[in-house]
């Protein structure tokens, strides 16, 4: 499968019928990814010396001046919601993947260190909270190593796996192998983990998911209520987990401080652990801990 997103490289197949005979850790059916953005504080911010606001959240009442009612929103996710969704990965013994991007780390250090310290993956979401679509390739180049330089500074190590906000370039790939990344999570189209060629070199690729994600509380109203996104969590699990009675299966759940955090949602991620633990065949583990076993075992 090529590196590059044209057309003609598409692959409408994947695995198909015959997924590869991989097993998860302790004969788990499903290896559940729990990643939780961190982008506040990358997000653009006319407070800042930004040339507008953002504009994607459950404020829409944008602002051509500097906007404290959007800046209080983002700010509600590391002065109190990290800690709660914290103390309750800490309760279930649940590890996660924090895709955090450059600029927040830059910016709330103490967040990356904690989140470390805890067992939990740092993995790199990007300097800014922003698009890639346009983005020339030596400013893509430069996001990247200085994204990582910013995660490594406040963790001791690099990130070892990358995720684009929306889509990515056709340079990315590249770029991330030139920067020594282990994985990807720039695609949507598979429920296992998957290998591309990049520059004559084989890549990982472990597909994200955008609708087991908290975002759709906001981008379309999906899930009104944390019940509605507990549900249908839930559902996903146990369909992979009937499925992974005989291939493997991945599911990726994404989670967005400023979203799950708030104390209306709180209770869908509890329940969603919950779920998981008394229905069994598990392996909730970071992306970087699923990579590393599927590079050993595929």
């Amino acid at each position: 499968m090529s590196s590059h997103p044209n057309p003609s490289a598409r692959d409408f197949y994947g695995y198909g019928p015959q997924a590869p005979a991989v097993r998860w850790p302790g004969h788990a059916r499903v290896a559940v990814s729990f990643v939780v953005n961190f982008e506040e504080g990358a997000e653009f911010s006319m407070s800042d010396g930004d040339a507008h606001n953002e504009s994607v959240y459950e404020v829409i009442d944008a602002q051509p001046t500097p906007d404290p009612c959007i800046d209080s929103h983002f700010e509600y996710a590391t002065r109190v919601a990290y800690w709660r969704i914290d103390e309750v990965f800490a309760r279930f013994g649940a590890h996660y993947t924090l895709s955090a991007c450059g600029r927040a780390v830059e910016r709330s250090p103490w967040l990356a260190r904690h989140a470390a310290e805890r067992g939990h993956e740092i993995a790199a979401h990007g300097w800014r909270w922003e698009k890639s679509a346009g983005m020339s390739e030596a400013s893509e180049r430069a996001a990247i190593i200085r994204t990582r330089e910013a995660i490594a500074a406040a963790i001791g190590h690099p990130p070892v796996g990358w995720h684009t906000r929306s889509n990515s370039t056709p340079n990315t790939r590249r770029l991330l192998v030139e920067q020594g990344f282990l994985y990807d999570s720039d695609a949507y189209n598979d429920d296992a983990p998957y290998f591309v060629t990049v520059e004559g070199q084989r890549h990982l690729v472990l597909p994200y998911a955008f609708d087991t994600n908290d975002m759709q509380f906001q981008h379309t109203q999906r899930f009104g209520t944390g019940e509605a996104f507990a549900d249908y969590v839930c559902a996903a699990y146990d369909c992979l987990w009937r499925e992974g009675e005989h291939q493997a299966r991945m599911l990726s759940v994404g989670l967005h401080l400023r979203m799950i955090g708030r104390p209306g949602r709180i209770a869908a991620l509890e329940r969603i652990l919950s779920h998981i633990g008394k229905r069994g065949g598990a392996w909730i583990a970071s992306r970087e801990a699923i990579a590393r076993h599927w590079l050993e075992h595929a």
